[in-house]
């Protein structure tokens, strides 16, 4: 059982090595980035698209099936990603895409000295803000920083930013529903 883990765990170093050479090669941070985005929108079509995420891995389609379901599928991205893609799939991995984007997305730190923080917010980011954000990330990691920017009118206001697997929620509805939840407990502590 070690050494399937072992085994897997070298396919996904190599399937995310050969992805971000790939994409450095073609077009440096600006590609590496845009393939870092595709796999992560891809990877969260998977988990909402069950019927999509076995048929990438499908024992009952032939490995040249998979691929071409693949090809079809991610006809649009960067082909940096598709040709990956279409490889796992071809070797029934497809379901390794989550651990193939964390390998990425160091590979992306060690090699280039770069992370994404991924930030959401109700309106548009000013310079100032960017400027903060990048200087904060540069000061605690060490590492520069490429923003993903995002909006979502429904967190009020604030900001959610995640980068390496911790997230900071400082949106509007977070903190409206941490103060809701300490006055309830204040209300059923008191008779």
């Amino acid at each position: 059982m070690a050494t399937n883990r072992l085994v897997q765990r070298e396919k996904v170093a190599i399937y995310a090595k050969a992805m971000f050479d790939a994409a450095n090669a073609s077009g440096g941070k600006e590609t590496v980035l845009e393939v870092r985005n595709q796999m992560g929108q891809v990877k969260d079509l998977m988990y909402s698209d069950m019927e999509l995420s076995m048929a990438l891995s499908s024992p009952d389609y032939t490995p040249e099936q998979r691929r071409q379901l693949a090809e079809a599928v991610f006809a649009d991205c960067n082909m940096a990603f598709r040709e990956v893609a279409a490889v796992m799939a071809e070797n029934g991995d497809a379901a390794e895409l989550p651990r193939v984007y964390r390998a990425y997305t160091e590979l992306m730190e060690k090699e280039l000295h770069f992370c994404v923080v991924d930030v959401v917010t109700a309106v548009e980011l000013d310079d100032d803000l960017r400027k903060l954000i990048k200087d904060k990330v540069q000061a605690d990691l060490g590492l520069d920083a490429m923003l993903s920017e995002s909006i979502d009118k429904s967190i009020l206001g604030g900001i959610i930013m995640s980068v390496n697997g911790m997230r900071i929620d400082a949106s509007m509805i977070s903190q409206l529903n941490r103060a809701r939840h300490t006055l309830k407990e204040t209300d059923g502590g008191e008779s």
